[in-house]
């Protein structure tokens, strides 16, 4: 019997920064939850292009990326699939509102996320406000092999 090859899917996530606190999405689909704007990189199309894309179908804002923040691979980050993620920060412009996977969207600050947050991102967003503190991404983020 032939093996078939299977790779990890490519995501991206974006952690829009705004003066209310983070956006958030209520996800549409499985599994229903809070998250981060993100989605799936098309074939061609680059990771910035897909973060600035996702967002926009998500969120209705036009985001400008401030910064690459961190890639997560853990094959159980997503129940669904082995994905890896480019996590992005951003800032938006424009009214928000949820679109295409998002029942709706909302603001929220360290100290009021909601629950359920799916995925890996609650470990996101903690390494996120550990990094926005002043910790360097060294100590957030050590290679350990």
């Amino acid at each position: 019997m032939e093996t078939k090859y299977r790779n990890p899917l490519l995501t991206v996530d974006i952690i829009i920064e705004t003066a209310q606190g983070i956006l958030l999405i209520e996800r549409r689909n499985p599994p229903y939850g809070w998250a981060l704007p993100g989605g799936f990189v098309d074939y061609g199309e680059s990771l910035e292009k897909a973060a600035r894309r996702e967002a926009e179908e998500e969120t209705s804002l036009h985001v400008k990326l401030k910064e690459q923040f961190y890639s997560y691979s853990d094959p159980d980050r997503d129940p669904r699939h082995h994905t890896v993620t480019t996590v992005f920060i951003a800032g938006g412009e424009g009214e928000p509102g949820a679109n295409d996977d998002a029942v709706r969207v909302a603001f929220f600050r360290e100290d009021t996320l909601p629950s359920p947050v799916v995925f890996d991102h609650r470990r996101i967003l903690r390494d996120y406000f550990r990094y926005r503190k002043g910790e360097s991404k060294k100590n957030i983020f050590p290679l350990d092999y």
